[in-house]
């Protein structure tokens, strides 16, 4: 039976709130800062703080989620509805600055998240947290469902040696928070110290997946544009460091992924078979529109997941990137930089958060040998990270 789930941002309007009268609001949002009705955070926040919301700001794809790819930049605008400054976190800085925060007293976050590292959501909380906690600035933030729940975590942690703004913390690549717990998490861990405050949900249970939660799902990003796109994306996202395509320019980004050269026959015979945990990869061709391969027709796979609960995403997409470099050799080459305002680590590197991981997949490694490699540092990350559960 599916349980209605009551967002941070439902029960934070819902609720009292004296001390932030007067205070002037700042709200960081994108299209998916909706209730269940489908109304969005700053017209709530307008109406039950009126005149107090003085500014917005907006992370990566920008405050309609209109941009499509990576480093792609959103300039700051004039709010038309509102005639407040919207303020990008993901143009000419993706930090920040006291003149931004000039604006506000309290700074109020609602962001869905997708439970990666990758996704640059979380850097730029954790920036806000940062800027906030020099300036003495209170931080509020509207919690969220992890669409791939909170039970399953998955992949190495970060080597600090490869932090970037796609992984700043040495969390694993799944790692099973809400935007809640991340910043509860980081904030005290990593010795931020900001005045934070977490408005929970209700009814969220960590074994939920969104489409367990009664809830509508707006996509968070351009390229996510279902529940689906968004289970796979732990492992999917690693093609955005190779020359195969992730999909973008199609219907079906992150669940289905290939370039010209693949061979589906040999793919398969290494992987032995289209069966994976949890899945079924299914034969395709597609064409991108845009990005890589444009106008190309492409030969892969889509993801199907049968059993999202034994479904691993980041080792099905390290079987697959293994099997592609192992037969493709010649053709298949990783992404040079520049990625996502690095100029010289390689992005792949980034991605995987561990460049002995590249190292041992392009060495044909056996995939359980390199799993185990990081099951201790991922059972570090649990035990630490467990302390800041909101849910059971």
């Amino acid at each position: 039976m599916m349980t209605k789930v009551t967002t941070g941002l439902e029960r934070f309007i819902a609720g009292s709130h004296k001390p932030l009268k007067n205070r002037r609001i700042g709200l960081l949002c994108n299209p998916a800062s909706v209730d269940s009705r489908l109304q969005h955070a700053k017209y709530l926040l307008q109406q039950k703080f009126p005149g107090q919301l003085t500014a917005l700001f907006s992370p990566q794809h920008g405050l309609f989620a209109e941009k499509q790819d990576n480093m792609i930049e959103s300039d700051d605008l004039i709010d038309d509805d509102l005639k407040i400054p919207a303020f990008s976190l993901y143009g000419t800085t993706r930090i920040p600055t006291p003149q931004m925060f000039d604006h506000i007293d309290t700074l109020i976050i609602d962001l869905l998240d997708v439970g990666t590292r990758v996704y640059t959501f979380t850097s730029t909380v954790s920036y806000c947290l940062e800027v906030a906690a020099k300036l003495n600035k209170e931080v509020i933030v509207l919690d969220r469902p992890n669409p791939v729940n909170g039970i399953q975590v998955e992949g190495n942690c970060l080597n600090l040696s490869v932090s970037s703004f796609v992984g700043r913390y040495p969390i694993p690549m799944r790692h099973g928070l809400t935007m809640g717990e991340f910043a509860a998490y980081i904030n005290q861990s990593h010795n931020i110290n900001c005045d934070l405050k977490i408005i929970p949900m209700k009814g969220w249970h960590r074994r939920m997946y969104f489409q367990d939660t009664g809830l509508p799902w707006i996509l968070p990003s351009p390229n996510l544009p279902t529940p689906a796109s968004a289970v796979v994306y732990p492992g999917q996202v690693i093609w955005e460091g190779t020359n195969i395509s992730e999909g973008r320019g199609t219907t079906l980004p992150f669940e289905q992924f290939g370039a010209p050269f693949i061979n589906i026959e040999k793919i398969l015979s290494f992987i032995k078979g289209p069966k994976v945990p949890g899945g079924l990869l299914r034969p395709v061709a597609f064409e991108p529109t845009s990005n890589k391969w444009a106008g190309q027709v492409c030969k892969g796979f889509q993801i199907h997941v049968t059993d999202p609960y034994q479904f691993k995403p980041y080792l099905t997409s390290l079987h697959l990137l293994q099997a592609i470099i192992f037969h493709h050799n010649n053709q298949f080459q990783w992404k040079s930089p520049p990625y996502e305002y690095e100029w010289e680590k390689l992005p792949m590197d980034m991605i995987l958060g561990n460049q002995n991981i590249r190292r041992q997949i392009e060495n044909i490694d056996d995939i359980e040998s390199i799993r185990k490699g990081w099951e201790s540092e991922l059972n570090d990350f649990l035990l630490s990270a467990r302390k800041f559960y909101l849910y059971e």
